[in-house]
C-alpha cells in the first residue's frame, strides 16, 4: 500500500480493505509507519514510537471491527509496559504495568498501537509545547500551535500518518487540536467513556477520552466501540442502545440552533472565527434548520472562578502526589513554571471553596440544559483566534500574567460543555486567506450525541467531505 492510497482511506475504510483482504494488517501499519517517519521529524506528534510492536502486532494478526487500523495513545493514559511521561519531567521513566480501561477497549476494537502522542505538561494548556517532550508543530504551519491538550494526535491525524487517534477533553483538549488542525473533534457527554482505574472522575468529571478523527463517521464508530461505563465508576452517561455510526444515515430536519458569541473569558472573537460562524450558520439554514442569534444567561465570571478552582486542586493533588512519592521538592528544574504556579495556588483551595465550585457548575449544568428545553443546538465558534505562534502560550514563563491574557485570548467557548457535561463537537469548516483551519463547535442537550453526530454527517455530506489536507 503506497502512501497516496494511505491517505484516501478513514479508519472505516482501512478496515474494510483489510476484512476484504484487499491489504494486509501489515502493509496498512507498514504505510503508516512509513508515513511517521516521514513527517513525524517535522511536527514531533509521536514522542514514544512503538513501531516494532506494531509491526509485530500486525504480523499477529490484530481482531476486532478495526483490526489492523494504526492508532496513537495520548502520553496522559497508560498502556501497559511503555512509557508514560505525562508531558512532564516529573514523570520521566515512569512504567505502567497496566492498561487504562480505554485503551483495553481499543485493543478489543483491534487497533494496532503505533506509539504515543505528544502533549503538554499533565494536559493542562490549549498547546502542546512542553520542556519535557519538546513542541509539537502544526502540519498546516510549523511555526503555529496544533492546539492542546491533544495536540500531537491531530499534528498526526491531520498530517495524514493515521486517520484517527486517541485524545482526552478537560477543556476543551479534543475540539482545540481538532480545530486547529481541521478535524473532527467529538466531546462526549460526561461519563459516557471510562477514565478508569486510575482517574476517578477526572477534574471534577469535567474530563473525558475520545478521538480527533478526519471523518465523523469515524468518530462515531469509535464512540460505539468504547461508549459505556466501566465497573466501579462513580458514574455514568444516560444509557444508549443504538448504533451511532448507523444513525449517521438519518438526515435531521428543522432542528432549532442558537448562536452563542459570549465567551466565558469575555476576549473578542476573531473576524476569521467570526467568519466561520458565519458561514456554518447559513449552511444550516439551506439544510433546512432554524439559526437564530441569542445569549447564553450565566454568571461567566463565578463560573470562571469555579472550573479554575476545580482545576487548580486537582493539579496540586496531581502533582504533589507524584513529588512525593518520587521524593523531590517541587521546583523549575522539575515542572514548568506555570504548572508550579497552579500547584501552589490549588494548596489554597480549601474543602469549602471545592465543595461551592462543583455545586456551583452543576447548578450552570441545569441551567444550559433549560436552554435545550426550546433550542437543539448551540453554535459557537471553537476558539477566539486561528491557530497561534508556538510560543505565544509559554507555559515556563517566569511571566504568569501574560500567559494567562494569552491562553484566555485564545480559548473561551469549549469549556462550558466540560462543566456542564453536554456532548461538543467541532468541524473544519473555515480556513483563513493564509491556509490556517478554523474550527466551528455544536453543543447538543445532555446525552443526545446521536443528534450531534447526525448534523455533523450532514454537514459533511453537504460539503462533499472534510478533505483539505496540509502540505507537508
Amino acid at each position: 500500500m503506497n502512501q497516496d492510497e494511505f491517505l484516501k482511506y478513514d479508519a472505516t475504510g482501512l478496515a474494510e480493505l483489510i476484512r476484504n483482504r484487499d491489504v494486509s494488517q501489515l502493509e496498512v501499519v507498514d504505510a503508516a509507519i512509513a508515513r511517521a517517519e516521514k513527517v513525524n521529524p517535522k511536527i514531533n506528534a509521536i514522542v514514544t514510537p512503538m513501531y516494532e510492536e506494531a509491526r509485530a502486532a500486525a504480523k499477529k494478526g490484530a481482531t476486532g471491527p478495526l483490526a489492523g487500523v494504526p492508532f496513537l495513545i495520548k502520553d496522559l493514559n497508560f498502556v501497559k509496559d511503555v512509557p508514560c511521561s505525562m508531558g512532564s519531567r516529573l514523570w520521566a521513566n515512569f512504567m505502567p504495568d497496566h492498561d487504562g480501561e480505554i485503551v483495553t477497549r481499543y485493543r478489543k476494537a483491534g487497533l494496532v498501537f503505533m506509539g504515543k502522542s505528544n502533549t503538554p505538561e499533565v494536559g493542562l494548556a490549549p498547546t502542546t509545547e512542553s520542556v519535557a517532550l519538546g513542541p509539537c508543530r502544526n502540519p498546516y504551519d510549523v511555526t503555529r500551535t496544533p492546539g492542546g491538550s491533544s495536540g500531537g494526535a491531530a499534528a498526526a491525524v491531520a498530517a495524514g500518518i493515521l486517520p484517527a487517534a486517541h485524545a482526552t477533553d478537560g477543556g476543551g483538549s479534543i475540539r482545540i487540536p481538532a480545530s486547529c488542525c481541521g478535524l473532527v473533534g467529538l466531546k462526549p457527554t460526561r461519563a459516557r467513556t471510562p477514565m478508569g482505574p486510575d482517574v476517578g472522575e477526572g477534574w471534577g468529571g469535567m474530563s473525558i477520552g475520545h478521538v480527533v478523527s478526519r471523518t465523523v463517521r469515524d468518530s462515531a464508530f469509535l464512540l460505539d466501540l468504547t461508549h459505556g461505563p466501566a465497573k466501579g465508576d462513580p458514574y455514568c452517561a444516560p444509557a444508549y442502545a443504538g448504533s451511532y455510526v448507523k444513525s449517521l444515515a438519518s438526515e435531521p430536519r428543522g432542528l432549532k440552533v442558537l448562536i452563542d458569541l459570549d465567551p466565558v473569558s469575555g476576549k473578542p472573537v476573531h473576524e476569521e472565527c467570526r467568519a466561520a460562524l458565519r458561514d456554518a450558520a447559513t449552511l444550516l439554514e439551506k439544510l433546512g434548520h432554524h439559526v437564530e442569534a441569542g445569549a447564553l444567561d450565566y454568571d461567566r465570571h463565578a463560573f470562571t472562578q469555579a472550573t479554575d478552582a476545580i482545576v487548580i486542586a486537582n493539579v496540586a493533588n496531581t502533582i504533589t502526589t507524584r513529588a512525593e512519592k518520587m521524593g523531590v521538592a517541587l521546583g523549575p528544574d522539575v515542572v514548568e513554571h506555570h504548572t508550579l504556579r497552579l500547584t501552589k495556588l490549588g494548596r489554597t483551595i480549601s474543602a469549602d471553596q471545592y465543595a461551592k465550585a462543583m455545586n456551583h457548575i452543576h447548578a450552570v449544568g441545569r441551567q444550559i440544559e433549560h436552554v435545550f428545553d426550546s433550542v437543539d443546538l448551540i453554535l459557537s465558534p471553537t476558539l477566539l483566534q486561528p491557530p497561534a505562534l508556538l510560543g505565544y502560550m509559554n507555559t515556563n514563563s517566569e511571566d504568569g500574567e501574560t500567559y494567562v491574557e494569552h491562553f484566555r485570548s485564545f480559548w473561551g467557548f469549549t469549556s462550558l460543555y466540560n462543566a456542564t457535561g453536554e456532548p461538543a463537537i467541532t468541524l473544519p469548516l473555515h480556513f483563513t486567506k493564509e491556509g490556517l483551519p478554523v474550527g466551528v463547535q455544536l453543543a447538543a442537550p445532555f446525552g443526545n450525541e446521536e443528534q450531534l453526530l447526525q448534523v455533523a454527517a450532514q454537514i459533511e455530506r453537504a460539503i462533499g467531505g472534510f478533505n483539505r489536507r496540509p502540505n507537508i
